[in-house]
């Protein structure tokens, strides 16, 4: 009979797979734990302790990154439709829901068995594993963290001791049918929290032969960075920011002037993008996933980042700098009907299992954390400290190593910009001046409380708007929406030859997220939800 390694039975039962057959559950290895005896044993096992499937495609196509570049261009995709309307996902896929959920309970069962197994054998103090407990619970830290800001509403102190969580596997599953309760977003939390505190005095990169792979230790701060960002403790996020990045920031962040010199060619500047070997990239990870082909060769023009967006929101909206000042500014790509923005980040590959057919998985790279991430974080939490000198410290760094411009951001530089621009509209162009108005400057929803004063939400209105630009087609821009209780709204476009450079316009407003919508807590899967967990209200 096939075996199969009793570690995905914890899978198996949160995706319902069990359901369908019991003689194919019955070809489980009754106890196949008991063969991993070994360091080495455990290091490999660790390697499979990082999610094969990725958040971005679900994260990027819900947030405000995309939008309907129009009626004449036929849909293609009817996940990317879904995840666009926040609908629930019934078109299956790599880069779906189910197969999210699973992939990270499947990683969180491997780390759980690899601690199980470092105890079997003693505990980390007979068989000074402290590094590999330190890997696992950081393992399973980040896929219940990335898994809880998916499927659940965003942590806060108000509401999260109700709000849905996500069951918390601590331990090897080994019932045939176990029952599992979602618990509370702030019960998720609290036990991240502790699994991280637990593992960061004992990373160590020594026993890597590939660090960037693994939670290498400025990854592991990296993590707790933006975790307490998200768990609303800002002097911890400051404290581990300052860990990952240094007394000199400036010298590990991303070298964009240098990406200037490159080729302009997409698989080099994306291949670059991902190198190990740059210090900014912190923790590589590796994905079955069609990210690219939306991204990076524009593969799916009906949503996505249209031109249109980039004049009136992102890249070459109205800024501190010139549209002429970015060292690698995102190309254009034209015709057929669509006019959007690729982003040369993401590389692709292809991995054939029948070379002759033409059979095989798309597969991508992506760093799953970065310093530039970092530094932008800390600058948040400055800015929700009241520190507002030390967060435009943070900001100028981050844009003079971005941009060419050599101004210098001050309180009162950043204020009155942002003083003078109107909160966004769905319908951003003025027909009568034919011209794009900026909008980006959207209204903040937080449940925390920002500090009362004539400078936070512009201080707060530039480091988002930055994180935006920096973190564009990684994701990452939904969890922000969801932590400020940013309203977006979905818009459809229509040709319009009168807007210079764009040839697009808004024509009609379809929907609209509203601050407290319970869609942005995407739904659980379906087979999730038939084999009995709590699905989220709608």
């Amino acid at each position: 009979m096939k075996k199969i390694n009793n570690i995905i039975s914890v899978v198996v039962a949160l995706s319902a797979m069990m359901l369908t057959s019991c003689d194919k559950f019955l070809d489980v290895l009754p106890d196949h734990r008991a063969e991993v005896n070994s360091k080495e044993k455990i290091q490999k096992l660790l390697t499979s302790a990082y999610s094969t499937k990725t958040y971005m495609t679900i994260t990027e196509y819900m947030s405000d990154n995309v939008e309907d570049l129009g009626d004449n261009i036929p849909s293609d995709d009817k996940m990317l439709d879904e995840l666009y309307h926040w609908e629930n996902i019934t078109a299956g896929g790599n880069d779906d829901t189910k197969n999210f959920w699973e992939a990270n309970y499947y990683s969180i069962a491997h780390a759980n068995q690899a601690l199980a197994a470092i105890e079997n054998l003693g505990g980390v103090e007979a068989t000074g594993m402290y590094a590999e407990m330190a890997e696992a619970l950081l393992c399973r830290a980040y896929a219940h963290f990335m898994l809880v800001n998916v499927f659940c509403q965003n942590y806060n102190t108000k509401t999260s001791h109700v709000d849905l969580g996500i069951p918390y596997m601590d331990h090897p599953e080994t019932e045939l049918n176990p029952k599992y309760e979602r618990g509370t977003v702030a019960d998720v939390y609290r036990r991240i929290d502790e699994d991280i505190q637990a593992a960061l005095p004992y990373v160590s990169d020594a026993y890597y032969k590939v660090p960037k792979y693994h939670f290498n230790q400025k990854a592991a701060y990296a993590f707790a960075a933006r975790f307490y960002l998200f768990y609303e403790k800002w002097d911890k996020v400051v404290e581990y920011s300052d860990k990952c990045l240094g007394t000199n920031p400036t010298a590990v962040l991303r070298n964009w002037a240098k990406r200037e010199d490159l080729p302009y060619d997409q698989d080099v500047r994306a291949n670059d993008f991902v190198d190990a070997s740059h210090e900014c990239n912190l923790l590589m990870l590796t994905a079955y996933s069609s990210f690219a082909v939306y991204f990076l060769y524009a593969n799916s023009p009906k949503i996505s980042h249209t031109v249109y967006l980039g004049y009136s929101e992102t890249y070459f909206a109205k800024n501190f700098w010139s549209p002429n000042d970015y060292y690698d500014d995102p190309p254009t790509v034209t015709g057929n009907g669509h006019s959007e923005f690729v982003f040369l980040k993401v590389p692709y590959f292809f991995e054939y299992t029948d070379p002759v057919n033409g059979i095989g998985y798309r597969q991508i790279a992506y760093p799953a954390f970065t310093t530039d991430e970092v530094l932008l974080n800390r600058a948040e939490a400055y800015i929700l400290m009241g520190e507002y000198s030390k967060a435009c410290d943070d900001l100028n760094c981050w844009m003079h190593n971005y941009v060419k411009y050599k101004g210098v951001l001050t309180p009162d530089v950043i204020k009155n910009f942002f003083a003078s621009m109107d909160y966004a509209k769905w319908d951003n162009y003025d027909r009568t001046r034919k011209t794009i108005i900026p909008n980006y400057k959207k209204k903040l929803n937080p449940k925390f409380e920002i500090p009362a004063d004539p400078y936070a939400e512009s201080m707060l209105q530039c480091v988002l708007h930055f994180k935006r630009i920096e973190n564009a087609a990684q994701g990452l821009r939904w969890f922000d929406i969801k932590r400020y209780g940013i309203e977006i709204w979905r818009r459809t476009l229509r040709e319009d030859p009168s807007v210079s450079y764009v040839g697009y316009a808004p024509d009609r407003l379809d929907d609209v997220l509203t601050v407290d919508d319970p869609r942005r807590a995407i739904q659980l899967p379906e087979e999730v939800i038939s084999a009995g967990m709590e699905k989220n209200p709608r």
